[in-house]
């Protein structure tokens, strides 16, 4: 009987562990779809934006801009990793930090400096334990990032960029691409490259006339830093909607596998159990033997 008694123990613990899987893969699910929500209100908006700076750069021959420059003068660049504030995540954070590895690694061995901007308690207690000094530290961002505080840290970056006292800007997230596909990715946020692209197309499309007020170039003073802004953001939301599915994804296996253990420990149970009574069946069997 004892044996019996701790396959009952053990079957409430998994049960008690499989109550708390669900609740919290349901959370998951709803939180996730918030967050979509916001993206998907979000993407016009970055739309928007970037089709209108495509179309003033197709109509412009020479674009200057600081944030369209290189930066050869400045000798360190700024990381941002966007990791999530709390676990149970499946793999979320370590494909991130492993991404953000990669490149401190690449600049250390060429004797650049990085100034680390970590976002997430995960991503900081990891600096900590490897030892990465680190010049932000932020714990402010959930599942659904305000686009106040974003600007306000795209703001501060556009400004050091623009005075030379960085040369690039990148940012280790993971981007969101479906339910059932989310990527890890390094991304270039400045100097902005995209302008370079449409001008090198511009050979085999056809020319477009354009007038434009006020003029271009105030024009780009304001498009150009919004999309800088616009397009960090969307890194932020896009992540806030990946750590949701990939919570979702992970507490679904954690509740199958206790689903399948559950299973597994009736039947030992039900074994265990039809045991003991056979068991007690031959000590009556004996006994009423004995007397006769």
């Amino acid at each position: 009987m004892a044996k019996a008694r701790a396959i009952v123990r053990r079957l409430k613990a998994v049960q008690n562990i499989r109550k708390i899987t669900r609740t919290m893969q349901l959370i998951a699910t709803a939180r996730y779809q918030a967050a979509l929500d916001q993206t998907n209100k979000a993407r016009p908006y970055a739309e928007g934006i970037d089709q209108m700076t495509r179309h003033l750069c197709r109509g412009l021959e020479d674009l200057e801009h600081p944030l369209l420059k290189q930066n050869t003068q400045a000798e360190r660049s700024v990381l941002f990793v966007l990791t999530s504030n709390r676990g149970l995540c499946g793999g979320y954070n370590g494909a991130v930090l492993r991404k953000a590895t990669d490149y401190l690694n690449k600049n250390r061995e060429q004797g650049k400096t990085v100034d680390l901007h970590m976002i997430g308690k995960k991503g900081i207690a990891y600096s900590r334990f490897a030892g990465w000094p680190m010049t932000r530290q932020d714990t402010r961002f959930e599942d659904r990032p305000a686009y106040a505080e974003v600007e306000a840290m795209a703001s501060e970056i556009i400004e050091a960029y623009t005075r030379q006292e960085i040369n690039a800007v990148y940012v280790s997230y993971t981007r969101y691409v479906s339910t059932a596909v989310q990527r890890a990715e390094l991304v270039s946020l400045l100097p902005i490259d995209r302008p370079a692209e449409i001008r090198s197309r511009q050979a085999t499309e056809t020319p477009v006339q354009f007038d434009f007020n006020p003029e271009p170039d105030v024009l780009l003073a304001e498009l150009l830093p919004e999309m800088v802004k616009i397009r960090l953001f969307q890194c932020f939301m896009d992540a806030a909607v990946s750590e949701q599915v990939a919570r979702m994804v992970a507490m679904k296996g954690a509740t199958d596998a206790a689903n399948d253990m559950i299973r597994t420990l009736t039947q030992q149970y039900n074994r265990a159990r039809q045991t003991q009574i056979t068991l007690e069946l031959l000590d009556i069997v004996g006994g009423a033997n004995a007397l006769s």
